[in-house]
């Protein structure tokens, strides 16, 4: 995944470095540069844009102003912001515009790409559904413990959900991976053509059911009961096979 990036400070040599920093990354291509909040806006609002590297201290509109506008964009889907600045007070102000990350100046290129890969780890998480239709590449990021864990679409068995948790069991791995999501949320990512909810508690792949009874579900050797609630929306896909 490439994300598209402009840059916005009104420091020329802060500017030139931060650009340089977004041609050298392969996965980040740099759309423009400014020295202003204002044509940074006016960019956003005729093209797409997918993360800004922001400047807070300049003089037409600060950074924060800047992220509180692209925050009402409608829908939710203006670009994400990093802010970049020579002050460290500004990061409660940051948090609360939901800055993915706070560059302090002087940062070197290792700093930078830290935070251009957590751009791209959120960004993957949060790539439309159309994504997992691709077959071979289908993938999805799985919060575990403090990092974000990719797991093959095609490698999933069946997940459980638990209170606050999700078990994703996998092929070739003997124990599943605990995840703090839920089962809604990996309804919606799960292609539905590919994954079914049939219990308040399971999302199985159709590809790996092995055997069927009237209220059972088998994957190898792991039973799973069919819920009224869901058993219609399953007897539909599975008469297209009978």
């Amino acid at each position: 995944m490439v994300l598209k990036c402009i840059a916005v400070d009104d420091e020329p040599l802060a500017l030139g470095l931060v650009c340089g920093f977004i041609e050298q990354t392969p996965f980040l291509e740099l759309k423009g540069f400014f020295s202003g909040g204002l044509k940074a806006l006016e960019m956003v609002h005729h093209e797409q844009v997918d993360l800004i590297f922001l400047d807070i201290q300049m003089p037409d509109l600060n950074g924060i102003q800047v992220a509180r506008l692209l925050d009402h964009q409608p829908g939710g889907t203006g670009p994400r912001v990093i802010f970049t600045t020579a002050f460290n007070n500004f990061a409660l102000d940051g948090y609360k515009v939901d800055a993915l990350d706070y560059l302090l100046k002087p940062f070197d290129y290792e700093e930078f790409l830290t935070a251009a890969h957590k751009a791209r780890n959120y960004a993957e998480m949060k790539a439309p559904v159309k994504s997992l239709e691709e077959p071979g590449d289908a993938f999805i990021f799985l919060k575990v413990e403090y990092q974000l864990v990719r797991v093959a679409v095609k490698d999933i068995l069946y997940i459980e959900g638990l209170k606050d948790y999700v078990k994703v069991y996998l092929k070739n791995n003997d124990r599943p991976i605990l995840s703090l999501t839920s089962l809604k949320d990996l309804e919606v990512k799960l292609a539905p053509k590919d994954f079914m909810r049939v219990h308040r508690s399971f999302i199985v792949s159709l590809e790996q059911i092995t055997a069927v009874t009237k209220n059972t579900l088998f994957i190898g050797d792991r039973m799973i009961s069919l819920s009224e609630q869901h058993k219609e929306a399953f007897n539909t896909y599975l008469r297209k096979w009978l």
